[in-house]
């Protein structure tokens, strides 16, 4: 209700004039017409902002979702390097010694302490170091625990070192009854197989994936096959506990799924088996927690939509109101020029009564002007007369004051008989000093200098002389009210190919700026509103122009000056007649 109140109180004649009622009745309701353009440029403007809020809020949410699964198997990958990394360096680091120690002399406890000492000082992780002949009895041993002579001749781990090389296993309690894991070298002494195995601590292990940036609550741990935590896991407990969720498929590469718990809560899982081991990692995020941040951009899609609607609305009400104004007052204008055209009939109506009167006053004119050149010539014989300077002056004055009323109802007869379209043959420089007499006495008393450029094998053309009559006195009118006092008036015509001419005004005065020479044909635009123009003097001549078949130009300059061309055909090509 406020905002209707200030729309009546901004445009009070749109809102509360009756179509039908006031001097000048309406074309249309204008209510109907504000309410159909609010309505319409509401669904043009809202629906498609409504349709790319959605589409920016199902892009956005899949970007997130996209993002995390992105980095859920970018984390995973470079988390399975991690504990490659620190396997296959352990591993490499026995087969350096396998390679370059004599085996046979680790048989030497104090020799395979020093080795024990060397990889202890440059890895971390080793516990222990045992040597193992090919029947699995441990034939020297460096450690903390009492394993010397232990047989390992039924263990597994041993068969498949013997059989592929190395091995390294997952962790179990063992003879220790402490979770460690162990990593195995199969070597040769002599044509004897034998074992270097290294014990590593599952702590140092375990730190590669405690030291792990997880957003948004995620857990990674690992596992092997069957299930079993290798890892201390945040959610599914110590180490040797088993997992609730699913093991995943065997795959060379690394792979990111949704899946859910028992709990029916769904989880993003990174998986990687990792080569050469038992190990399987799990990297587990929380779905509902990493779309949190999603929630602060969905209320901020959902504020700015409605902020969006808001201004869009005031908007839409400012300029649907401003342009239905406009057209209220266009159609205002539209009536206000019918009556202002029935008055111009009327004048036109004038004019031809007043055509008739000079017709009719050019008879006593003649009778006036043949007595006085009878008295004068009688004044001229007589003797008595004849050197009366006085009576032959006056008689002389009597004589120029009938020719000027002869010249001036001459000119009221050549207006008024081309008020109706008529075409014939004109000569431009004819025409061109019969406008010019109307402005004769203006453009002395300004000391306006008026220059005329006409070829002499200008043809005539066929034209209508009353239109033309119109269009360059509009011209040289605008001319010499751009000038000042002393300025210069040009008017020149020249043949343009074979079937043109081409007609150009040009004056010396204050030019038209750039921004006005777009618009100095519209209708009532002008310039010189303040000194009583209408703004359709322009609109008029270039009508004219383009009845008759014609173009029109112009070319201006700020302080230098305006030309007007007009190009019309050689024989008449009326347009509307």
């Amino acid at each position: 209700m406020k905002i209707l109140t200030m729309l009546r109180r901004l445009i009070p004649e749109f809102w509360d004039t009756d179509p039908d009622a006031g001097p000048y009745k309406s074309l249309f309701n204008y209510h109907r017409i504000w309410r159909l353009a609010i309505g319409l440029l509401a669904v043009v403007a809202l629906v498609p902002l409504i349709v790319m809020t959605l589409i920016d809020y199902n892009v956005t949410r899949s970007s997130l979702e996209s993002e995390n699964l992105l980095r859920a198997a970018r984390t995973t990958s470079n988390t399975r390097r991690a504990v490659s990394y620190f396997l296959d360096e352990r591993k490499n680091a026995l087969e350096y010694i396998v390679l370059q120690e004599d085996v046979g002399g680790l048989r030497d406890q104090q020799r395979l302490a020093r080795v024990l000492d060397a990889l202890m000082g440059s890895f971390s992780g080793f516990v222990d170091l045992g040597l193992i002949d090919g029947h699995g009895k441990q034939v020297a041993y460096v450690g903390p625990y009492q394993l010397q002579g232990r047989d390992y001749s039924n263990q597994p781990w041993l068969r498949r070192t013997l059989e592929k090389g190395a091995f390294t296993s997952g962790v179990f309690l063992g003879y220790r009854d402490v979770p460690h894991l162990i990593v195995a070298i199969r070597c040769l002494v002599d044509g004897e197989q034998y074992v270097l195995r290294a014990t590593l601590d599952t702590e140092q292990f375990n730190n590669i994936l405690g030291g792990l940036d997880l957003s948004g609550g995620g857990d990674a741990f690992l596992v092997d096959a069957d299930g079993v935590l290798q890892t201390p896991s945040r959610w599914n407990g110590p180490v040797l506990s088993r997992t609730t969720l699913q093991i995943p498929e065997y795959s060379d590469t690394t792979h990111v799924l949704i899946t859910r718990d028992q709990s029916d809560r769904e989880f993003i899982v990174g998986y990687a088996y990792i080569t050469d081991t038992p190990f399987i990692l799990l990297l587990v995020k929380p779905t509902a927690e990493l779309m949190k941040p999603w929630q602060t951009i969905r209320i901020e899609l959902l504020w700015m939509l409605v902020v969006s609607i808001v201004l869009i609305m005031l908007v839409i009400v400012g300029v649907a109101t401003y342009m239905v104004g406009k057209i209220y007052i266009a159609d205002q204008t539209r009536a206000r020029t019918l009556h202002h055209m029935e008055h111009t009939n009327r004048m036109a109506s004038i004019g031809r009564l007043a055509a008739g009167v000079a017709h009719e006053i050019n008879n006593p004119l003649a009778i006036i002007n043949e007595k006085a050149g009878l008295v004068r010539d009688l004044f001229t014989y007589k003797k008595e007369y004849q050197h009366d300077e006085r009576l032959i002056a006056t008689i002389d004055s009597i004589i120029k004051s009938v020719e000027r009323c002869g010249a001036i109802t001459k000119r009221l007869l050549g207006f008024a008989r081309h008020i109706d379209v008529q075409i014939e043959k004109i000569r431009f420089r004819d025409l061109t000093e019969e406008v010019l007499s109307f402005l004769h006495k203006e453009a002395e008393y300004r000391s306006i200098a008026i220059g005329l450029d006409i070829a002499d094998d200008l043809p005539e053309f066929e034209s209508d002389r009353g239109k033309l009559q119109q269009i360059f006195l509009n011209l040289v009118n605008n001319a010499f009210q751009a000038m000042s006092d002393g300025g210069k008036l040009s008017i020149a015509a020249r043949r343009q190919g074979k079937d043109a001419l081409l007609f150009a005004v040009s004056d010396n005065g204050c030019g038209i700026p750039e921004a006005d020479r777009k618009r100095i044909f519209e209708p009532f635009f002008s310039t010189k509103k303040k000194r009583g123009g209408t703004g359709l003097g322009l609109s008029i001549t270039y009508g004219l122009v383009q009845e008759l078949g014609g173009e029109m130009s112009v070319e201006s300059e700020v302080g230098k000056g305006t030309t007007f061309t007009i190009t019309l055909p050689l024989r008449a090509q009326i347009k509307g007649a």
